[in-house]
């Protein structure tokens, strides 16, 4: 009875290991799904912020050259 328990529990051992296995790779392939467009969204943005922030740092410059010119008086 002792040895017919063991490998009772070996085969549950095996079953849940398995088993964890599969929700571990269900669960890192929809991570994956979500995760990817995710990824194209954020450098997507960072390019329209980088375009942005340039645009922002060429506006200072020219309201600086006009701030900088001499009156005409």
């Amino acid at each position: 009875m002792d040895n017919e328990l063991k490998q009772y529990l070996e085969a549950m051992e095996e079953r849940l290991v398995e088993q964890m296995g599969d929700s571990e790779t269900r669960l890192l392939t929809e991570f994956h799904k979500w995760a990817s467009p995710m990824e194209l969204r954020v450098r997507s943005h960072a390019a329209a912020f980088r375009a942005m922030d340039a645009e922002i740092e060429d506006i200072g410059v020219r309201v600086k050259k006009l701030e900088d010119r001499p009156t005409g008086t």
